[in-house]
């Protein structure tokens, strides 16, 4: 029995797709970035990489974080591995203007400065498809209306820890419910004292107790506005 290391290059594709999910599972960054090239060498589009070995194995990932196997430490590595093959990808999927599961601006609302959780969300949104401005922390009404009006997402996300800085995330509701623009965005809401019941007092379209359920919910969301938009 030899421990010498596996040679990726001498897997056929679907083993070699099947590698990556069990290194990106396992935070090895340098193999994933090695399986991406390997796999654009070999004539798959940036497009196919993306969704079949990147996203795919961190929906894994963001399963046995959603279950309890697996915890923040090993979300991180495994996030920090998508990111060196998104690094070879991005570049190329910006050349060919390959469609993104959809735009999310997020950040953490004004006076709380947590920001793990946010930062756990967005890497999960990346690693579901999703285009992630994220705007940092203890932001202000006007510049989440900024960034609104700038980037034009899909999705709006907050955040919140402190039970003093949720109703903040109502501020933000009710002014663009004042500028005639919620219906023109998904809000999402979430942060450890928040619940279901909050989000609905605050108009929020849903509430996400951690950040696997935020990919999970942002994708159902946006599924179900294409839907009405090609049945309208």
């Amino acid at each position: 029995m030899s421990d010498a290391p596996l040679d990726l290059s001498a897997l056929p594709d679907d083993e070699l797709v099947q590698q990556m999910h069990d290194d990106l599972y396992d935070g090895l960054a340098d193999e994933v970035a090695l399986g991406t090239q390997l796999l654009l060498d070999r004539g798959w589009s940036a497009q196919r990489v993306l969704g079949e070995a990147l996203v795919e194995g961190m929906r894994i990932v963001g399963v046995d974080f959603r279950d309890g196997i697996l915890f923040v430490p090993e979300v991180l590595l495994a996030a920090n591995s998508m990111k060196a093959g998104m690094a070879l990808l991005r570049p190329l999927l910006a050349l060919t203007g390959a469609p993104r599961v959809g735009k999310v601006v997020l950040g953490t609302v004004k006076g709380d400065i947590h920001d793990i959780g946010k930062n756990l969300v967005a890497m999960m949104l990346e690693g579901a498809g999703f285009e992630v401005v994220d705007l940092g922390i203890n932001i202000d009404v006007q510049a989440y209306i900024d960034a609104l009006s700038e980037h034009q997402p899909d999705i709006l996300g907050m955040s919140a820890l402190l039970t003093t800085t949720m109703p903040y995330m109502k501020v933000v509701i009710d002014e663009l419910t004042a500028r005639g623009l919620r219906e023109h965005y998904i809000v999402l809401v979430g942060g450890a004292p928040l619940n279901e019941e909050f989000s609905r007092a605050i108009g929020a379209d849903a509430y996400c107790r951690d950040a696997a359920v935020a990919a999970e919910t942002a994708q159902e969301l946006m599924e179900a506005r294409r839907e009405l938009a090609r049945a309208g």
